[in-house]
């Protein structure tokens, strides 16, 4: 789930017209999305028989940081100006640390599927801080479609069931809309730096920036089961998790945004709830219901209606 990269507007347009880049374009934000929707199920099967939410984290954040700085050895990366060190510490300690732990957080109440579906929303709220902050004034269409989407998030949360089970899961939907905003903040903040810099540029210190947090999420590390078993398969998740949606997937995206473009490479996050369905079916951690189809569709139904009403305000804008 970790697509921050995709709202780089560096190009609204994609960076080549040949059939060569569209392809390697759609292949590179694909297999990123398929690492982010598989990874809400097995960070959901660490979490809590091998390792806490707070290990998960402190794994994730620490060892990003880790990677970012070995290959920025090894590549050529430029300074980060004055005025861009405020947004990118708010966009590491604030932005990052707080999504990726209320994310991991909310995978210890609820079910992989439904936060899967929340984790479509930080695009909504990336509008409404727009609006708050920037004062930008989206069309009657968008605020439409934030409506629409909002509903289907509602549609979650009242299908998240009574008794002890339910209320767990249901405080495990509110923590991953709180992780949300969090990933909106993110994405605000960063939006001007991500303009100027090259992604590991930015990214080894956005991450070192909330490596920092995460260092006390080492307490009681030592105690974890998963430091006191010999098998292999919580090692092998624990290393996806690493690896795969934290460090590949963002150096998949930045291609990706210069051969499609920023707006097709959004459109392929509201796949992550499929891949994440589809890994926690096959892995036996969640059945698909209904009401959980039914949500998606609400969701992204409101999102084609915002995109649509974007286009024609940008277009009416263009015309004048």
């Amino acid at each position: 789930m970790d697509n921050s990269i995709q709202n780089n507007q560096t190009s609204g347009k994609g960076g080549g017209s040949g059939v060569g880049k569209f392809l390697v374009g759609n292949a590179c934000i694909l297999i990123s999305t398929i690492f982010w929707g598989v990874n809400v199920s097995v960070t959901k099967a660490l979490i809590p028989d091998w390792m806490s939410s707070e290990g998960v984290t402190a794994v994730r954040l620490i060892g990003g940081c880790v990677l970012f700085w070995i290959v920025s050895m090894f590549m050529h990366c430029g300074k980060i100006g004055r005025q861009d060190w405020k947004k990118i510490i708010l966009g590491g300690t604030v932005g990052l640390f707080g999504f990726i732990y209320l994310f991991v957080m909310s995978l210890k109440y609820a079910n992989p599927i439904d936060v899967s579906i929340i984790m479509t929303l930080p695009p909504l709220f990336v509008i409404l801080m727009g609006v708050i902050f920037l004062h930008r004034r989206p069309s009657k269409l968008e605020y439409l479609g934030i409506v629409v989407s909002f509903a289907g998030a509602a549609v979650v949360i009242l299908a998240a069931g009574g008794g002890s089970a339910g209320k767990d899961n249901l405080i495990g939907i509110l923590i991953a809309i709180a992780s949300c905003i969090c990933y909106a903040f993110y994405l605000v903040i960063l939006e001007g730096p991500s303009h100027t810099y090259k992604p590991v540029t930015m990214l080894r210190w956005v991450f070192l920036f909330s490596a920092l947090p995460a260092l006390f999420l080492l307490i009681g590390f030592d105690k974890m089961p998963i430091l006191r078993t010999s098998e292999i398969v919580p090692w092998i998740e624990i290393g996806f998790i690493l690896l795969c949606p934290t460090f590949i997937a963002y150096f998949l995206v930045q291609p990706a945004i210069k051969d499609i473009g920023s707006e097709m490479v959004s459109i392929y996050q509201y796949l992550l709830p499929v891949f994440a369905t589809i890994s926690a079916v096959l892995m036996g951690l969640d059945r698909l219901k209904w009401i959980q189809v039914a949500a998606m569709v609400i969701i992204v139904a409101g999102m084609v209606l915002t995109n649509v009403g974007k286009k024609r305000r940008v277009a009416a804008h263009s015309g004048h």
